[in-house]
């Protein structure tokens, strides 16, 4: 039997290890994603002194764009829309107050997934929002509270139905858990059910002012449509 030459051998051992290192460089392929979402939310505000509240509803709205490059670990930017505030409690009394603030957001998230076809993930990082507007809906005038009749003057904090945002400027921290199922190799739907607790304060919180604190707390659960670019 004819020899194989050394030479040979060892190029076709180079080949074959060559081979082996490309295949586990790239067993996953970098993916580029944007998407759209949309949903409900429910929020509050973290008042010091306290405030008698209930959960105030609203809406939620974005785009995302998600790259992975890593298998089961990405970074995620979004734009969103949402609308976060407070509702009074006036524990029985017939009075409705409710503060809307509506946001401009954008949350940096980590993205850490399992599974191919459908995906279970986490995500959670930091972001920051501006103020945009603020509205209130209410069935009395907050400047006359004091002259309206059986109004909860006594034992409660009410400044704050008169109070306007002293900063436009918000950041907290943001965490989501959730699901992706394809329908489509480049098509698929999510839902995320999120937690956000903000760090800055809505009014000011100098010595003199009636809060040393009045930070934001919201829970939104959005449903979205994912597009991979590549």
């Amino acid at each position: 039997m004819k020899k194989i030459p050394a030479k040979l051998i060892t190029a076709v051992v180079a080949i074959i290890l060559a081979t082996i290192a490309v295949n586990a460089q790239s067993h996953y392929l970098a993916n580029l994603t944007v998407g759209v979402k949309a949903g409900a939310d429910i929020s509050r505000m973290f008042f010091n002194p306290g405030v008698n509240q209930a959960l105030k509803p609203g809406a939620t709205a974005g785009v995302s764009f998600r790259y992975v490059e890593e298998e089961h670990f990405g970074l995620i930017a979004e734009l969103n829309w949402v609308q976060r505030g407070w509702k009074e409690n006036f524990e029985g009394a017939p009075y409705r107050y409710s503060r809307t603030l509506n946001y401009l957001q954008l949350p940096i998230l980590a993205h850490i997934y399992f599974g191919r076809r459908g995906r279970f993930f986490f995500n959670a990082g930091p972001e920051i929002g501006v103020l945009l507007a603020e509205s209130t809906l209410a069935n009395f005038n907050p400047a006359e509270m004091a002259t309206l009749p059986n109004f909860p003057n006594t034992n409660r904090m009410n400044v704050q139905m008169t109070l306007k945002a002293k900063h436009r400027f918000d950041y907290g921290i943001s965490a989501g858990l959730g699901a992706e199922f394809n329908v489509t190799p480049k098509h698929a739907i999510a839902f995320e059910a999120r937690f956000y607790y903000g760090l800055g304060n809505l009014f000011s919180s100098e010595r003199t002012a009636p809060f040393s604190g009045s930070n934001s707390m919201a829970v939104s659960a959005t449903l979205g449509y994912l597009f991979r670019l590549r």
